[in-house]
């Protein structure tokens, strides 16, 4: 009788890059991709009845995103694990997806067995970092040197971030679920933390940190 392969869930909001994950996934006689989620809302309401082993996660979606997204599936489901696939290959966004309870981290620039292995891994409860992130961690861990955007709390990281990205705060307030008066408080907090007095600022510093592109 045949091993019950591992189940796992795709989420990412474009259907070519779930296509090929699905694919690449599927070639292997031990994994089984059993649905897919096109949001973060839509992965927090669809996991439990899919039941995935992993869910293989990007964190650069429209709505709330992978990071809210993580914290609300493992409010949920506190043994769920997440291995987040993204763009980013910062080590700012691997402590941030680590921090929010993922089980591990890959960039999409990795190789397919890579993918592979690593699904494989998190899957019995160890945690994955992709070899070159993992080195640049263990790296800054050594020399004790921070970022001052280490000091946002992760609801301030996630306003920075849409800030950076030119969000307005009505619409920052809609996604996150705040109210606008609240997410007011968080820039304030956010300019203090960063010594930042505008928006144009914020963004510069999230381009150095590597958070978002020129």
């Amino acid at each position: 009788m045949a091993e019950p392969g591992i189940k796992v869930m795709l989420v990412d909001d474009h259907t070519v890059v779930r296509m090929g994950f699905r694919l690449l996934l599927e070639g292997a006689r031990d994994i089984e991709v059993v649905g897919e989620a096109e949001s973060g809302e839509d992965a927090v309401r669809q996991f439990q009845e899919l039941a995935p082993d992993v869910m293989l996660m990007d964190i650069s979606m429209p709505g709330i995103g992978g990071l809210e997204a993580i914290e609300r599936v493992l409010a949920k489901e506190p043994e769920q694990k997440i291995l987040v696939l993204s763009a980013h290959e910062d080590v700012m966004h691997a402590k941030r997806v680590l921090k929010a309870g993922a089980t591990g981290y890959l960039t999409k620039r990795s190789a397919a067995d890579v993918l592979l292995e690593a699904v494989r891994t998190v899957s019995t409860g160890k945690v994955y970092v992709e070899p070159g992130i993992a080195q640049e961690l263990a790296a800054e861990r050594v020399s004790g040197s921070k970022s001052p955007v280490d000091a946002l709390s992760e609801k301030e990281f996630k306003v920075f971030l849409a800030l950076a990205r030119g969000q307005s705060v009505q619409k920052i307030a809609e996604v996150m679920s705040l109210s606008p008066r609240t997410v007011g408080t968080h820039l304030y907090n956010i300019k203090q933390k960063l010594n930042a007095s505008n928006s144009a600022e914020l963004a510069i510093i999230a381009m150095r940190s590597g958070l978002i592109d020129l």
